[in-house]
């Protein structure tokens, strides 16, 4: 039996694991962020297992929070994006592979560039993951003392996106002709030069590399605030979002889909995949047992870091054992703060229980036996509260060998899960278009 509705699921790997003490656990790896041997593991037991993408997120800043923390940390050191999925893409033949790129701090000229690259070198396999950046801190890392206003910064943003898949259609599909009897190699009217002119960005164009495999690698946002999941509706083909209940993605799902209709969009033509912070054990009480013995390795310092980044303000001022008192807005993610605060409310924590659970992970979370993941997925699946899922393993490889050895068999014998791709790349495999390149329409 196949179900009409199909989960995509994307696996979040960097970190390898959201988790602080995912790097203590018994039998993890502790190195799995930086070691090249371990990430060719991962990312070919993805593809085993079917996985649409492997997702690599990106930071600018390592200082973000106060050295007794960061000490802490398993993230301070990882791989460039790009260099690392260059590298994974010669390792496999069907996973997508999506990087973050920053609107904020890079050129669109670079990020055309590198993702072409990925796109060519993976067969069309590429992914770019449009973040504007929250972290202020790393606005000190491009010669800047402030960062850029939120509301601005995705402005930008979707200029910078318009400049990029300008700069993607340079070329026409058929635009290399390779002559070699006339000497032609490309040919002349098949080239568009750019030249943009706007608010925040100046490019000619053209791109120096032959139109993306997939016309355009997929495009991935992850913002929720009202700019954010606006530029989401105009822009995005996934959405990887971040919802605590199935009533918020439901609330998420028909607000962003909804948008599509007005934009012209094909509302199939945007996958939401909230993030999942998925526990498998034998038993529900194991699985318990695990995310327990998880959150205890996190220590108090991390933990109120964690809080702080998610908030934007410094939570280690507050009274750790009284209620979260009231937070000023911030000019880091404003999305972010708010699923904190209405986490705090909802579960009625103290400052040191709401640290300690994001010292972990806050977000959604199935905990549970093979079968009782599979009931959620499924329900958030047919209830129109997302996709599918991104998912976080708790830790690596114990927790990402357990997802793919028992809960992705459930899935499929479900009929809600692939059991082969679709086809070779990641648009087809997602089930999304080609887009028409948008300066050589094809001949009718």
């Amino acid at each position: 039996m196949t179900s009409s509705r199909q989960l995509k699921l994307g696996a979040f790997m960097r970190p390898v694991s959201i988790h602080t003490g995912a790097w203590r656990y018994p039998g993890a790896f502790a190195d799995a962020n930086f070691n090249f041997k371990h990430l060719k593991r991962f990312a070919q037991t993805l593809e085993r297992a079917r996985f649409d993408a492997f997702f690599m997120a990106d930071h600018l800043a390592v200082l973000n929070m106060p050295m007794a923390a960061l000490q802490r940390s398993h993230t301070v050191s990882s791989f460039e994006p790009f260099t690392l999925l260059s590298a994974l893409s010669q390792h496999t033949t069907h996973l997508g592979l999506v990087a973050t790129a920053s609107t904020t701090f890079d050129e669109p000229f670079h990020i055309a560039r590198r993702f072409a690259s990925l796109d060519h070198l993976s067969e069309g396999r590429a992914g770019w993951n449009i973040v504007t950046t929250s972290n202020p801190d790393a606005a000190k890392n491009f010669g800047r003392d402030d960062h850029m206003d939120h509301d601005e910064r995705y402005a930008r943003a979707r200029e910078f996106y318009d400049v990029v898949t300008g700069l993607w259609d340079s070329w026409a599909d058929d635009a290399f002709v390779r002559d070699a009897a006339s000497g032609h190699f490309f040919d002349p009217a098949r080239l568009h030069t750019l030249d943009h002119k706007g608010k925040y960005l100046s490019v000619k164009g053209p791109l120096h590399i032959a139109r993306p495999v997939q016309g355009w690698p997929v495009i991935v946002q992850a913002g929720a605030s009202e700019p954010g999941r606006q530029l989401a509706a105009e822009t995005a083909e996934v959405i990887f979002a971040a919802h605590g209940t199935l009533a918020e993605g439901r609330a998420f799902y028909a607000d962003v889909k909804g948008r599509l209709a007005a934009l012209g969009r094909d509302r199939d033509h945007l996958k939401i995949l909230p993030a999942a912070f998925v526990v498998v054990g034998d038993t529900v009480e194991e699985a318990r047992a695990i995310r327990a013995r998880l959150d205890g390795l996190v220590h108090y310092e991390s933990a109120i870091a964690s809080l702080s980044i998610s908030l934007g303000v410094d939570a280690s001022r507050f009274d750790p054992d009284a209620p979260l008192p009231p937070v000023p807005e911030t000019n880091a993610s404003k999305s972010s703060q708010q699923r904190v605060i209405a986490l705090a409310e909802r579960e009625g924590f103290t400052v040191r229980q709401l640290a300690q659970r994001l010292g972990g992970y806050g977000g959604l979370a199935f905990v549970g036996t093979a079968q009782t993941i599979a009931d959620e997925m499924q329900e958030w699946l047919e209830a129109e509260g997302s996709d599918g899922f991104n998912i976080m393993f708790p830790w690596l490889p114990g927790g990402l060998d357990a997802f793919v050895e028992k809960v992705v068999p459930e899935l499929q014998r479900r009929g809600i899960f692939r059991r082969e791709y679709e086809g070779t790349t990641l648009r087809e495999n997602l089930g999304l278009p080609r887009p028409a390149n948008r300066f050589f329409p094809p001949s009718v």
